[in-house]
């Protein structure tokens, strides 16, 4: 029985590969030294492609792939997939969401306490010979019984929420809709920093959320509150959060995603009140090895029912 063609865009794992070979004939469009010949040729000979959250699916692969029936990324966010347009097609798009929620809560956990007790800052006053000389480091701030604001609470905002209980945190947030949750429900994301003392945006990409934490949030969020990132870059108006940060409009920032990835404004690199980590939430073995299992998953039930296991909002009806 022939296999059936597989368009990978992005790199993947031996382990995906390895489950993958045996019923699918996987072709690499970066392999390909002329893209658009490439496709103009055999776009129409794939009904599968697999991508990733930063790739997705680009307007060309997409317009030349005119038999897609199934799109398998690997993350959770999927911006960068026209989730809507395949809809109308009838392709079905998977992603991974679930399998890394802890992790992506945890990093969250780890930025909040390395501003509020200023790790990385205070490691260097040990290392420096600083303490010897000059004496004990400030003091710091607690993160206990916080109010805690939650930009996004679908699976990863509830698994911060759970996480926040061990701090004893009042607990904030704002979604698309209220939900039937024992937290504080506000109707934009202004009200919801105007509330609290702790932001965290946890919400998709998009057009939708392009910066919708913007200078007026943070000026809200006050001089006192910490803003954190785990979403997307595009989430924040990264000039007006670095405005913010050198004005005192915020007391501090942790962020793991930035807008023109990997590049970071110097700026933010220069301030000891901010953390920084290269996009790294969800980035441990265990997890990664995870979300490739249910991308290939989704790949595998497609090929024996024309299901997936867990399909983007936008294509759950199909």
């Amino acid at each position: 029985m022939p296999k059936t063609k597989l368009l990978q865009i992005g790199e993947i794992t031996d382990r995906m590969r390895d489950a993958l070979t045996d019923v699918f004939e996987i072709d690499i469009l970066f392999d390909q030294e002329d893209r658009a010949a490439f496709l103009s040729a055999h776009g129409a000979d794939y009904p599968a492609i697999l991508t990733n959250g930063h790739w997705g699916v680009p307007e060309d692969v997409a317009a030349a792939t005119s038999n897609l029936k199934v799109v398998s990324s690997y993350g959770v966010g999927y911006d960068a997939i026209d989730a809507d347009g395949f809809a109308e097609r009838g392709v079905l798009i998977a992603h991974t969401p679930g399998v890394l929620s802890d992790e992506v809560a945890n990093t969250f956990l780890m930025l909040w306490l390395a501003v509020s007790r200023e790790l990385i800052p205070a490691d260097a006053y040990a290392r420096s010979g600083r303490w010897e000389k000059e004496g004990n480091y400030p003091l710091t701030r607690s993160v206990m019984k916080r109010r805690v604001g939650i930009l996004g609470l679908g699976r990863i905002g509830e698994t911060i929420a759970a996480r926040c209980a061990a701090f004893d945190a009042e607990i904030h947030y704002h979604s698309r809709s209220k939900k039937q949750v024992p937290y504080t429900y506000h109707d934009s994301a202004e009200k919801l920093a105007e509330a609290v003392e702790v932001l965290v945006a946890i919400t998709p990409g998009g057009p939708e959320t392009r910066h919708m934490v913007n200078a007026d949030v943070l000026k809200a969020l006050g001089p006192d509150g910490l803003f954190f990132n785990v979403a997307r870059g595009s989430v924040v108006d990264e000039a007006a959060l670095v405005k913010a940060l050198q004005d005192g409009t915020i007391a501090g920032a942790g962020l793991d995603v930035f807008e023109q990835e990997p590049k970071i404004p110097d700026a933010l690199k220069e301030m000891t009140n901010v953390v920084l980590l290269p996009h790294v939430a969800s980035a441990t073995h265990e997890t990664r090895q995870a979300m490739g299992d249910l991308v290939v998953e989704n790949l595998r039930t497609w090929l024996e029912d024309g299901s997936v296991v867990t399909p983007v909002p936008e294509c759950a009806h199909l």
